[in-house]
C-alpha cells in the first residue's frame, strides 16, 4: 500500500485521482490513496470531513478515505480537543461517519470491495520544493559517496568472509549496519533535500565522516583478507601496483599514480624522465590500464616508455581564442570563454552543437521563492537569468594519455568558479571537475548544453531504472516539470544517436527543447541562512554514444563515473597467485543488466545476496557466475523472505557448473539468495 497527501500541494496542476492503483517501471502496481482533506494534520473539524467528500475524486468506485489528524511537523500529535470533538462527529446527520481504525483495515476494505480502480502510470510528479534537488550541496555528495562506499565494503566483506581462501575474516554485520542506519538518518525528509536547519548539517557533517572513515576501513581490512599477504600492508613495501574493477564488466582507465610511489615502483629517475605524463595540478604520474575484468583484479603496469605506445593520443592545441580537445573519438572546440563552440563525433562524422549555440554556458538565476527558500524553485526564476562567460582559459596537461584545460570563471565579487576540462585518450567522455568559492544571496547557478538532436523525451535516472519526461512545455502537466529529479545521468537521444549529462553528486535537471541544464548550487536564506556558503568541490560530464538511450551504455558508463578503480599496493612474490583469481562474479549475455549489491544475508551467516536488475526497459536473459562456493540458490524479495513468481522461481543451473541462466523483466529487480 502506498498513502501521500503531499501531492495536493501541487502549485500548477490539481491530481486528478484519490483512491488507484499506481503502476510502476516495471508494470506492478500498488494501491494508493491520497487524503481527499489535502492535509496531514487536521483539527477535526467538520468542515474538513465534508471536504473529505467534496474532494474525493473516485467516489464512483469507494466511498472511504483517510482522515489524518493531530498537530504535526513536531507539534505534538492529536490532542485531547480533537479526540473529543472527533467522537462528537462520530455519527451526526449531515456529517460523513468516521471511526477511528488501523490503515490497514481501510486498504483492505478497498481491496475486497471497491468497484475497478483507475490506474496511473509511471511518475508521481510532486509540483513543488524543486530546490530540494540542489540545496546542501556537500551533503548531497556526502551521500552519495557514501552509497557506493559502502558499497563496495558490503561486497569486498562478503567475498572475504565467504571466500574458502580465507575464511577468518568475520564479517562486519554489526558496524555496515549502524553505517546503513547512518546513512538513511540523513536520508530523512529534511536533511539530504537540504531543507533543515543549520544545526543539523553540522551533526550530518560529523556522520558522514564517520561513515567515510568507517567503510573505508572495512573496505581495506577486507581487501587485505581477500588478497592476504599480496596487498602491502606499508605502500612503502610494495612492488608494483593492482587496480580492482567493482563493476561489473570490463573497463580501461587512466589512473594517477603518486610521484613518490611511481617512483619506488620504477625508480627515481623515471618521473623525471620525459616519458611518463605527469599530472600539473598535483604531479601524479598518469598510467593507462587496460580492459580490467568486472569485480577482479589487474595489475598496472609500470612502463616508463608507455608514452610511446599511445597510438591515439589525446592533445590540446590553442589557435588564438580556440582552445581543442582532441583524442580518436571527438574533437571539442572552445571560445576564450571557455564554451563549447563545436563538438564533433569523428566515429559518428557528426557535430553535435548547432550553428550558433554553445554548450557548457554558465548561467545564474534569480532564485527568489515565493514562501520556503531551501524548498522551492519558482517557475518564474527562469525569466531572469544572467550568462556568465570565463574570463581565463589555460592549457593545463598536454598529452597523450589526458589533456585538460583550465576555465575561470568570475560569478560576482565574492563568487568563483574553476574547472578543470579533460579528455583522455581512451573514451569520447568529457570531463569537468569543478571548485568553486559560493557567496550569493537567493541565486541558483546552473550549466547549460545545446544539442544539434531533436527529441520530445528526455531520460533521467532513478533508483533501479529511468523515467522519461516531456522536453516541451505542451500542457499545464508538461509546464510543471521545468525542474526534475535525476539521479547520476540525463540523457537526450534521437534515433541513431544521444548525449548524457553526467554526475558527481547532483540531482536537479531540466531539458527544454534541444538544452539540457544541470543545477549545481542555490543559496536559500531559510531554514538555514548559511546554506551552501563556502567551498565545494565536484564533477559532471558528457557522454556521446551512437544509438538511442536503450542502445547505449550510459548506465554504465554513470557508473564507472562514480566509481573510480581501486588502487591496490601489491608485494611479491604473492602478487602472481591473487593476480590469476578468476573475479568474484560475472554478469553475460545481457548487457542491459546490472549487478548493483551483494552483501550477506540478513539471518544467515551461511548465506548472500545478489541483488541485479534490468537498467533499460527490456527483457533479458543473463547467465551469472561466482567465485563464492554455495548449493543452493532462491530468488527472494527485498525482505530476503523466497518467493514464487508462478513459474518458480525462473532461474535455470547450467550442468556441470555454477553458472545461473536468469531471466528479467524490463525495469525488474532481481535478488538471489546463495546458500553455502
Amino acid at each position: 500500500y502506498f498513502f501521500t497527501q503531499k501531492l495536493s500541494w501541487n502549485n500548477i496542476n490539481k491530481f486528478p485521482n484519490t483512491t488507484f492503483r499506481w503502476i510502476g517501471l516495471d508494470g506492478s502496481s500498488v494501491l494508493t490513496h491520497m487524503a481527499p482533506a489535502e492535509t496531514y494534520s487536521a483539527q477535526c473539524r467538520p468542515g474538513e470531513l465534508i471536504n473529505s467528500v467534496k474532494k474525493h475524486k473516485d467516489v464512483a468506485y469507494t466511498n472511504e478515505s483517510l482522515y489524518l489528524y493531530g498537530n504535526g511537523d513536531g507539534g505534538g500529535g492529536p490532542l485531547r480537543a480533537m479526540l473529543e470533538r472527533m467522537r462528537r462527529m462520530s455519527n451526526v446527520d449531515g456529517l460523513p461517519r468516521v471511526k477511528q481504525a488501523h490503515p490497514s483495515e481501510f486498504y483492505k476494505k478497498v481491496e475486497s470491495s471497491a468497484r475497478e480502480l483507475v490506474a496511473w502510470k509511471g511518475e508521481l510528479y510532486f509540483e513543488l520544493h524543486r530546490g530540494t534537488y540542489t540545496s546542501q550541496s556537500n551533503n548531497k555528495l556526502w551521500n552519495r559517496q557514501s552509497e557506493f562506499l559502502l558499497r563496495d565494503a558490503e561486497l569486498l566483506s562478503t567475498v572475504a568472509s565467504l571466500g574458502a581462501e580465507h575464511s577468518d575474516f568475520a564479517y562486519p554485520k554489526e558496524e555496515l549496519t549502524r553505517l546503513w542506519k547512518l546513512v538513511c538518518l540523513n536520508q530523512f525528509h529534511d536533511v539530504v533535500p537540504g531543507s533543515a536547519i543549520n544545526m543539523v548539517y553540522r551533526d550530518s557533517d560529523k556522520m558522514y565522516q564517520d561513515i567515510i572513515l568507517s567503510a573505508q576501513s572495512i573496505r581495506q581490512s577486507a581487501l587485505a583478507s581477500v588478497y592476504g599477504a599480496a596487498v602491502a600492508g606499508n605502500p612503502a613495501q610494495a612492488s608494483s601496483l593492482a587496480v580492482l574493477n567493482t563493476t561489473g564488466w570490463v573497463r580501461s582507465d587512466i589512473v594517477a599514480i603518486p610521484a613518490s610511489q611511481y617512483a619506488q615502483f620504477a625508480g627515481a629517475a623515471a618521473v623525471d624522465s620525459g616519458r611518463v605524463q605527469v599530472r600539473q595540478s598535483d604531479g601524479a604520474v598518469l598510467v593507462p590500464v587496460a580492459n580490467v575484468p568486472g569485480f577482479a583484479l589487474q595489475q598496472v603496469g609500470v612502463d616508463t616508455d608507455a608514452l610511446r605506445t599511445v597510438e591515439h593520443p589525446a592533445s590540446v592545441t590553442q589557435v588564438g581564442d580556440t582552445y581543442v580537445l582532441e583524442n580518436r573519438f571527438v574533437c571539442v572546440q572552445f571560445n576564450g570563454s571557455g564554451r563549447i563552440t563545436s563538438f564533433y563525433d569523428k566515429r559518428e562524422k557528426r557535430e553535435l552543437v548547432p550553428a550558433g549555440a554553445a554548450g557548457n554556458m554558465f548561467e545564474l538565476y534569480d532564485d527568489v521563492p515565493v514562501f520556503w527558500d531551501a524548498w522551492d524553485i519558482e517557475i518564474y526564476s527562469q525569466e531572469k537569468c544572467t550568462e556568465l562567460p570565463g574570463a581565463v582559459v589555460v592549457v593545463v596537461d598536454e598529452g597523450p594519455l589526458v589533456a585538460s584545460i583550465s576555465v575561470r570563471v568570475p560569478i560576482s565579487d565574492g563568487s568563483e568558479l574553476t574547472q578543470t576540462i579533460s579528455l583522455a585518450e581512451h573514451s569520447p567522455r568529457l570531463d569537468f571537475a569543478c571548485d568553486v568559492d559560493w557567496h550569493e544571496n537567493r541565486k541558483c547557478l546552473k550549466v547549460a548544453f545545446t544539442w544539434d538532436i531533436y527529441s520530445d523525451m528526455a531520460t533521467y535516472e532513478m533508483q533501479y531504472g529511468v523515467v522519461q519526461r516531456p522536453t516541451h512545455r505542451n500542457t499545464s502537466w508538461d509546464m510543471a516539470k521545468f525542474e526534475v529529479c535525476g539521479h547520476k545521468f540525463a540523457d537526450l537521444s534521437e534515433f541513431g544517436y544521444g548525449v548524457a549529462l553526467l554526475n558527481d553528486c547532483k540531482y536537479g535537471h531540466s531539458t527544454l527543447g534541444n538544452t539540457m541544464a544541470l543545477s549545481l548550487l542555490r543559496a536559500p536564506k531559510a531554514p538555514d541562512e548559511h546554506c551552501d556558503m563556502g567551498r565545494h568541490k565536484f564533477r559532471y560530464a558528457l557522454y556521446p554514444h551512437a544509438g538511442t538511450f536503450s542502445e547505449s551504455n550510459v548506465v554504465q558508463e554513470a557508473y564507472q563515473f562514480n566509481t573510480p578503480l581501486l588502487e591496490l599496493p601489491i608485494s611479491d612474490p604473492f602478487a602472481s597467485s591473487v593476480l590469476k583469481l578468476r573475479p568474484f562474479f560475472s554478469v553475460s549475455g545481457a548487457r542491459n543488466v546490472v549487478l548493483d549489491a551483494v552483501k550477506r544475508a540478513e539471518d544467515d551467516e551461511r548465506s548472500f545476496v545478489v541483488r541485479l536488475y534490468e537498467a533499460y526497459g527490456g527483457h533479458a536473459r543473463a547467465l551469472l557466475t561466482s567465485r563464492l562456493p554455495f548449493s543452493r540458490v532462491c530468488k527472494v524479495n527485498l525482505l530476503e523472505e523466497p518467493m514464487d513468481d508462478g513459474d518458480g522461481d525462473g532461474i535455470e543451473w547450467l550442468k556441470h557448473s555454477t553458472a545461473l541462466e536468469v531471466p528479467f523483466k524490463p525495469f525488474e529487480v532481481v535478488s538471489l539468495r546463495f546458500t553455502l
